[in-house]
């Protein structure tokens, strides 16, 4: 069974206490899967994401030929310990020039970026594509750069499909603009040890670069010769639940019962990597926000709040959601306008004013996160409808679980098939 075509959420009518667990970070895991397939000897990736994303890029490098085995974790069914049988800078399996070895990337941003790169260290040639979507999204930046390090990279329009011909390491440098995305920067420095590239960073501060710092983060800590690695919690995934618990406690501050001491997210990334471990002290939401200075992608999360503050809130520098798994600005502006609110678009910012809601039924344009951030929406909003709501596979499965599991491990939210009738039960997103 699958999640109905099109939930309702049902909100709240008391108040509840409820610690909630987070699944693997997605940045993290699929970075570590690509530090470990590299290292010399096995490492074991505990707290691992398992969803749409993390699945492609371990499908990805089994397919290369890498041995990697999963284990379920039983105190979070989002996640798996996952084996890691690394080669040492070699790709076991290639293609020929006439017989490319092909690789499936779905709409994974991070398995399309950090696998080009890597797979430049094969000897042999290979065939990169994804879903319609991702053929629509950037690559131009990271196939220059792999050009200046001398390899051959055949695309039409600088995007997937792409043939990608894997000549191993050479010592040579590159520049790459992140203008559009920072992983291209992040794809280089994750082969750039065995690759023995020297990768330039182009017009921008690189301490301004949270995704990057990460993957530098993560390299400097990484066991390259084997070893155990802890993924920790996704703090854009928490953003949501965070986010209720804000509307939660704004909506029973009058009423404290004994003992319903709210929600928490429970287990908090203490380690600064992740840029979006930030958002608990956005709330309440400050005048202004940027994508590029302050959060990631919970910057969506706000956008949902926006219009139960009492203040406008502008938000800036948005120019990379466009080309994200939607256009995610004008997906924000158009879905918050659905329910009634007053949203001004100028260039790449958006300004939401405090706003009197009602229902609607929400088009998720296949992205996860315009799913997660209406679903929180509908926690006081009567009459939120969201269509797709199986989207959410791609980086939370387990995410309507959660909101309707019963306190203290869930939200105890009555999630409704909005086309049959009645209460669903069947929740998990696969």
């Amino acid at each position: 069974m699958s999640l109905p075509s099109m939930i309702e959420i049902v909100p709240w009518n008391s108040r509840i206490s409820a610690e909630i667990a987070i699944p693997g970070s997605k940045s993290l895991t699929n970075r570590a899967l690509i530090l470990a397939a590299l290292a010399h000897g096995s490492t074991l990736l505990k707290g691992a994401l398992w969803s749409e994303d993390t699945q492609v890029m371990v499908e990805a490098l089994q397919a290369l030929g890498f041995d990697l085995k999963t284990t379920p974790e039983p105190d979070e069914p989002a996640n798996r310990s996952i084996l890691v049988n690394g080669c040492g800078g070699t790709i076991p399996a290639v293609g020929t020039d006439s017989q490319p070895l092909e690789l499936f990337v779905g709409n994974a941003g991070t398995a399309a970026r950090f696998l080009a790169a890597i797979l430049c260290l094969g000897k042999g040639c290979f065939r990169l594509q994804g879903v319609p979507r991702m053929h629509e999204r950037p690559q131009a930046s990271l196939f220059h750069a792999l050009r200046q390090l001398g390899y051959r990279i055949e695309s039409t329009h600088d995007k997937l499909p792409v043939v990608i011909h894997g000549t191993g390491p050479k010592h040579a440098s590159c520049s790459v603009s992140v203008e559009e995305s920072s992983q291209f920067a992040s794809a280089l420095i994750l082969g750039a040890k065995i690759g023995g590239w020297n990768v330039h960073i182009e017009g921008e501060n690189e301490e301004e670069l949270p995704y990057v710092q990460m993957t530098r983060h993560l390299c400097d800590v990484f066991p390259t010769t084997g070893g155990t690695y802890q993924i920790e919690p996704d703090s854009s995934s928490g953003s949501y639940f965070w986010a209720a618990s804000y509307i939660h406690d704004n909506c029973f501050k009058s009423s404290t019962p004994s003992g319903n001491n709210g929600i928490r997210v429970c287990h908090w990334p203490q380690s600064n990597w992740q840029v979006d471990s930030a958002f608990p002290r956005f709330l309440p939401l400050p005048d202004q926000i940027s994508r590029k200075s302050h959060l990631g992608d919970s910057i969506l999360t706000a956008m949902a709040l926006a219009p139960l503050g009492k203040s406008p809130v502008l938000f800036t520098d948005l120019g990379r959601l466009r080309v994200q798994e939607c256009d995610r600005v004008k997906a924000m502006k158009t879905e918050l306008m659905r329910c009634g609110a007053k949203v001004d678009e100028i260039d790449d910012t958006l300004r939401i004013f405090p706003s009197e809601l009602h229902g609607a039924e929400i088009e998720t344009y296949q992205d996860h996160r315009i799913a997660m951030c209406f679903s929180i929406l509908g926690l006081i909003i009567p009459g939120i409808r969201i269509k797709n709501p199986g989207c959410v596979k791609k980086t939370f499965p387990n995410f309507y679980e959660k909101l309707a599991a019963a306190p203290p491990r869930g939200l105890g939210v009555e999630i409704l098939d909005a086309k049959q009738g009645g209460k669903t039960t069947d929740l998990f997103a696969q």
